[in-house]
């Protein structure tokens, strides 16, 4: 539901390049039943956002992208009891998206209150995607136990960031990254890892209980070949653009091995209770410092120019946009 007033948001009116992100105004949303409204001050700049700005995932035009964002509770729907209006929080808005507004609204499950907590709302908004997923694809999807090894690609990266650290909190043992090249691996050593290599070199590194792919391609298919008997390979995006990797079922029965795949949006939608309990998770470990996250802020109005960033690849940590930041 829509009300009369308007604000100002960051529109996909067509499928293409990032130059055709424009800044529109829109209809303010109001709450249903379930749901809150936010007030936000930064939203998060993820690849997903740019897959929809491609055309790549099918969404209605003129859409408003946005998957995360942080800010202050604007209104409750009914049911909502326990969300106030001005309480500070972060949200996953991956659902229905449209965080890239002065206003969105989410699923009150989907929603992690911040007040009381030594917490930025900048880095507030880099946690409900990628460290929400990282604690989700682990815990949930691999089923990490205490001292298994885990191999995780674009280790540099926003959710590589995430998952490095991610895996010491749930107990690995040794954690070992992969980046494109020589000039990231600085950057991923600082987020738990205990090695990290440059992606060509994957046939070095051994074997592993647990490989997390966000690449896909070539490095698919590297990865299934690291797995150690009873292993896990996670599927959970594919940024090269590569064309799809298949795996013969034959191969996975008589290795002993297991590809399952995670898709943040779709989980969040079937299990919204649960994706809100990862999320207040990484929320309270960021807020410790046992969690962190390098953030970069732009404003909105240089969304475009976050995306190209994104796939330029070069990017290392978090970009957010300043909505309407303190």
């Amino acid at each position: 539901m829509s009300s009369s007033e308007q604000m100002t948001a960051v529109t996909i009116p067509e499928f293409g390049e990032a130059g055709v992100l424009r800044t529109d105004e829109v209809a303010i949303p109001e709450p249903g039943p379930g749901q809150v409204s936010i007030d936000v001050a930064y939203a998060g700049a993820n690849f997903a956002e740019v897959l929809y700005r491609r055309g790549v995932v099918d969404v209605p035009l003129p859409f408003v992208p946005g998957i995360e964002v942080s800010g202050r509770i604007r209104a409750v729907g009914e049911g909502v009891e326990d969300l106030t209006p001005g309480r500070p929080v972060a949200a996953l808005t991956i659902v229905d998206s449209g965080g890239y507004a002065e206003v969105v609204v989410t699923s009150a499950d989907l929603v992690a209150p911040l007040d009381g907590l030594d917490l930025g709302l900048d880095v507030a908004a880099a946690l409900p995607s990628n460290s929400t997923t990282a604690f989700l694809v682990l815990d949930r999807v691999a089923r990490i136990e205490p001292g298994q090894s885990v191999l995780v690609h674009a280790a540099a990266g926003g959710v590589g960031s995430q998952l490095g650290q991610a895996a010491r909190l749930l107990g690995a043992g040794r954690v070992v990254g992969t980046v494109g090249d020589q000039a990231k691996i600085e950057t991923a050593r600082n987020f738990g890892y205990d090695e990290v290599i440059v992606r060509d070199r994957l046939a070095e590194a051994g074997e592993f209980d647990v490989v997390v792919d966000m690449v896909g391609g070539p490095t698919r298919r590297a990865s299934l070949d690291r797995l150690a008997p009873m292993g896990r390979l996670v599927v959970m995006g594919n940024a090269s653009g590569a064309q799809d990797v298949g795996v013969p079922a034959n191969e996975l029965w008589f290795t002993n091995k297991t590809v399952s795949g995670f898709n943040l949006a779709a989980f969040s939608a079937a299990f919204p209770e649960e994706a809100g309990r990862a999320l207040r998770r990484a929320v309270e470990a960021a807020a410790k410092g046992s969690l962190r996250v390098q953030v970069e802020t732009l404003p909105l109005a240089r969304a475009a120019e976050a995306h190209r960033r994104i796939e330029s690849g070069t990017t290392t940590g978090k970009l957010v946009l300043g909505v309407a930041a303190p």
